[in-house]
């Protein structure tokens, strides 16, 4: 004897005017049951994309256990909208000899026709899905591209205040108390002299949470780059016109008053800027400075502290580009390998190379380009130009992308070398104009007490400190190719 049970089953995402309710599919399932009981399974709140919804898993666990002889659904729909998914379920079904009605689609699911409009049927159900998907995504991006607040929990410095907007409810944000911190941040960032670990250390020694937690340096990294705060103005609009962003808003909205929203792109599309309804606190110069001293700090490693040489994070071989490592020698002398070489002999090796005389030819290459460049600048005072920001990024940002694809060369089989190859080509193409176009923008961006700075370091050189010298080599020096041969630096003016 069958001592197995009916089951019912119901699905609602979410509650709304064409949305039939949980109560009302039940109702159109025990008239299917035709006045016979069911023990009921519902899941509020969960998309059919997929079957991991609580009672549904314990709906399969009774299954499994076999305890159920039919499941009854409202419609083919509430049990999922995958055809991967339903066809793994009705293989489940067919395995425990458990019936499955659908009451607004009669199947009978022991014939061939029936099992394939079944699966006709989830076809569409699956369309439908996407198509929801897809008008979901498009509205997303079309409130975006309006000025529409699309975050969760507003920004370090702000709360939501409900406004409404052509018509449309929706959040705006209002300054707290804790924007005086945020424009601290950026100011004590800007010092040349700040890092990270200083502001995080300056905000615990002072007992300054943020969200109720000290300070950390990813998310301050992250604040840093925000456009959220920034007054944006026609330079914060050349800034990502020049980094290829797609800014929505016409320029004339960029008056410095207001702040902008970033948001993602589409998938392989470019990122979304717009001007957002709320006032913007750290003017642009400000907030330009920091985005350019974020664009520099990429050149260092990781944040790792250098002792051997400070041409550490510059220094690449001349053959193949990897990085050029220090070896301290017994005889006190320190030797520069390519790294490349030293791991799978991928490059014949930038030859007999030694720090010292690495250090010395760079300098000497220093003392030559400054006397160049206070020549042809002479007294011109120049303005902090937000295009050579923009470039510096993309700059670093392209360097970035060539040491990942040679990363990628070690072990690769001849297809992916050959795609590596090219594509570090067509990379290399793109410095080299990025970098003159760098050169060109710092020569009007440099003022002349940074130039009678450095100039005053290369001429004491032997008593500048360490780290002094790594900072004048990365406000000169984009990279530095050598081989025992020839030594060739990228300059950044």
């Amino acid at each position: 004897m069958d001592n197995r049970i009916d089951a019912i089953y119901g699905r609602q995402s979410i509650d709304k005017k064409d949305s039939i309710s949980i109560e009302s599919q039940f109702e159109f399932c025990r008239y299917e049951l035709k006045g016979g009981e069911g023990k009921e399974y519902k899941d509020k709140g969960y998309s059919g994309k997929n079957i991991d919804r609580p009672d549904f898993q314990r709906l399969l666990g009774d299954i499994k256990a076999g305890l159920i002889k039919r499941v009854v659904v409202y419609k083919l729909d509430r049990i999922s909208r995958s055809i991967v998914d339903f066809a793994k379920l009705m293989e489940i079904f067919k395995q425990y000899n458990v019936e499955f009605v659908s009451c607004t689609e009669k199947f009978d699911t022991s014939t061939p026709m029936g099992r394939a409009m079944l699966n006709i049927c989830i076809v569409f159900a699956q369309l439908e899905r996407e198509s929801i998907q897809m008008r979901v995504t498009d509205a997303f991006y079309s409130r975006c591209a309006k000025g529409y607040y699309m975050r969760g929990r507003a920004a370090y410095g702000f709360d939501l205040e409900p406004i409404v907007m052509d018509g449309i409810k929706t959040k705006k944000l209002v300054e707290n108390a804790e924007m005086d911190y945020v424009e601290m941040m950026f100011e004590m960032y800007a010092e040349p002299e700040s890092s990270y670990g200083d502001i995080t250390r300056y905000f615990t020694t002072q007992n300054i949470l943020v969200y109720g937690k000290t300070l950390k340096r990813g998310f301050l990294g992250q604040l840093l780059r925000n456009p959220v705060y920034v007054q944006a103005d026609m330079d914060i609009y050349e800034y990502f016109k020049a980094q290829g962003v797609k800014i929505e808003s016409p320029p004339e909205l960029f008056t410095g008053d207001y702040g902008c929203y970033l948001y993602q792109g589409r998938e392989g599309e470019e990122p979304i800027l717009v001007i957002a309804p709320h006032k913007g606190r750290i003017p642009s110069g400000l907030w330009l400075a920091v985005q350019r001293k974020l664009s520099q700090n990429t050149t260092f490693q990781n944040g790792r502290k250098c002792h051997n040489t400070w041409l550490a994070g510059k220094i690449k071989c001349g053959c193949c580009g990897y990085a050029l490592t220090s070896q301290n020698a017994a005889n006190g002398v320190t030797y520069l390998h390519c790294k490349q070489r030293s791991e799978n002999k991928g490059c014949q090796g930038a030859g007999t190379l030694t720090k010292q005389v690495l250090e010395q030819a760079v300098y000497e290459e220093l003392v030559k380009k400054m006397r160049v460049f206070q020549t042809l600048k002479g007294g011109k005072t120049a303005s902090y130009n937000p295009k050579l920001t923009a470039a510096r990024a993309a700059l670093a940002k392209t360097e970035s992308e060539i040491e990942k694809l040679l990363d990628t060369l070690s072990g690769a089989n001849p297809t992916l070398l050959q795609y590596a190859n090219s594509r570090i080509e067509e990379l290399d193409g793109q410095r080299q104009a990025q970098a003159k176009l760098v050169a060109d923008l710092t020569a009007n961006s440099v003022s002349s007490s940074q130039v009678e700075s450095i100039s005053g370091y290369l001429r004491d050189w032997e008593s500048v400190d360490f780290d002094d010298k790594r900072r004048v080599l990365d406000t000169l020096v984009s990279q530095v190719r050598a081989t025992s041969e020839q030594v060739v630096i990228h300059w950044k003016l």
